[in-house]
């Protein structure tokens, strides 16, 4: 689903942008602090509903402005454009318009679709369990939206239990009250069980290729990525191609009996110890655990295969997604630019930044990002702004 055209209003540093695409790649060029990763970053909140870069919706406006627009038309499979538009809107609710009519701002979340590449993705290697499990929760958001809503469900309930638990003592809460939301819990943790452990078999073959081609010509033990899922309640389930979705009826029986063995030092630390909020994703190369034992080459390289693998697992189910590479061939050798940009252009549509174009060996249409200039098509360049024109 190629974007045919991105429009911004008051977002980060932009005033007001459009920018004209189309299939194929297309290249940002300019120097550093122009705007060019906030351009990705637009993309991806209107995909996803958040950035990848801040918490909250504050600092996405621009200084000065109520609220940031972000605007796209893209194209879908049969040849129809969609038009999406996210209002954020810091301390109110977001709102969004889908071909011009309003919507709630989470029914427009997964309309346009994009897997972003950013260099805070090295937490993905050398980051805490939680980057790996929000890895995991922002593919599978936009794989099924109703995920999103699910894991709302479980949030809610985990806050629930732990303030029960923290209040556990003579006048805390009755062995039937926690019972039933640790029950509560339950429900709601077992379908997210099923769906992160159906999403680590999904995108184990899409990702051992991808970071195979991207390291070695024709592959190797050393080059071998495996991706394991390992619960709470110990047990590790190894990421296998075409194993499928677990049943969840088990998952939620196995994290009952896991809240059960926990429960004399929950209530000694009042906190929940068992349950989706403490798995980890467990990533090795070559059998040995990459958080570890990767190279500063190896980390880029794997944080790189897993989200180009989710390009694989999220296009299963609908159009495929807008990829958005953010300053990544400045951070690889020659070799292994080479080997990106190949597989890069087997993509319906491909957005990169770069401070050098001639870091990027891709051919496609280049636009210049920089300061103060009105591009093609856009309005009132005021100042401060950024501007983004075509070169």
């Amino acid at each position: 689903m190629p974007l045919e055209r991105l429009e911004l209003v008051d977002y980060r540093s932009f005033r007001h942008v459009r920018l004209d695409l189309g299939a194929g790649a297309h290249v940002l060029v300019g120097p550093n602090a122009q705007g060019k990763t906030n351009l990705l970053e637009a993309v991806h909140v209107l995909g996803t509903g958040s950035s990848h870069r801040v918490a909250g919706e504050g600092p996405l406006v621009r200084s000065g402005a109520r609220a940031a627009i972000v605007r796209a038309v893209c194209v879908l499979a049969d040849e129809r454009r969609l038009t999406v538009e996210l209002e954020l809107r810091p301390g109110d609710r977001s709102r969004a318009r889908v071909d011009g009519q309003p919507r709630r701002a989470r029914d427009a979340i997964g309309l346009v679709r994009s897997v972003l590449f950013a260099p805070e993705d090295v937490s993905l290697v050398r980051g805490d369990p939680a980057d790996r499990r929000r890895f995991l929760d922002d593919l599978l958001g936009q794989r099924r939206p109703s995920y999103l809503v699910a894991r709302q469900e479980y949030e809610r309930a985990l806050r629930q239990r732990n303030a029960l638990l923290r209040h556990a003592g003579r006048d805390g809460p009755t062995e039937a009250t926690l019972a039933a939301w640790t029950e509560t819990l339950v429900r709601a943790g077992a379908p997210l069980l099923a769906a992160r452990v159906a999403a680590v078999h999904a995108l184990s073959g899409p990702a051992a290729d991808a970071y195979r081609e991207l390291v070695t010509d024709g592959g190797s033990a050393g080059a071998r990525l495996g991706l394991t899922y390992q619960l709470s309640t110990g047990r590790a389930v190894p990421g296998r191609v075409g194993a499928g979705v677990p049943e969840p009826v088990s998952l939620g029986d196995e994290l009952r009996a896991g809240l059960a063995a926990a429960a004399g030092d929950e209530r000694q630390r009042g906190m929940t110890l068992a349950g989706p909020h403490r798995d980890e994703l467990r990533l090795d190369i070559g059998g040995l655990p990459a958080r570890g034992y990767a190279s500063h080459g190896e980390t880029w390289s794997l944080a790189l295969a897993l989200r180009l693998g989710c390009l694989a697992v999220l296009s299963e189910v609908g159009e495929e997604p807008v990829v958005l590479l953010d300053d990544v061939f400045a951070e690889l050798d020659e070799t292994r630019r080479a080997r990106l940009a190949r597989r890069c252009g087997d993509y319906e549509q491909v957005l990169v930044t770069a401070a050098v174009d001639e870091d990027v060996p891709l051919r496609g249409r280049r636009h210049e990002v920089r300061r103060d200039a009105a591009p093609h098509g856009a309005a009132e360049p005021g100042a401060g702004s950024r501007k983004a024109t075509e070169a």
